[in-house]
């Protein structure tokens, strides 16, 4: 068996989550942002890491939320975006 053979389909979430939190944070990096806000972002994901741990679901959806959030299409406005006074 070759050592790239996947045992199960778990592994495969596994990995699959494992690339995509890893283009998330070269993402972050490359972003041209004050150094609070890569922070914050860098902070944000690695979160989702420590989630990753227990719940691999979970923590796929609060990265794709995530990666919303990034491309500017996340359906939830964050509090920057918010007029005075709401």
């Amino acid at each position: 068996m070759a050592a790239d053979d996947r045992l199960n389909d778990l592994q495969a979430l596994d990995d699959l989550l494992a690339r995509r939190l890893r283009d998330a944070h070269r993402r972050v990096r490359a972003l041209a942002l004050p150094q609070e806000d890569r922070a914050r972002l860098t902070r944000r994901l690695l979160a989702i890491c420590d989630v990753a741990k227990r719940d691999i679901a979970h923590a796929a959806a609060r990265l794709d939320a995530f990666i919303a959030y990034l491309d500017g299409t996340s359906d939830t406005p964050s509090r920057r975006n918010m007029p005075p006074g709401d």
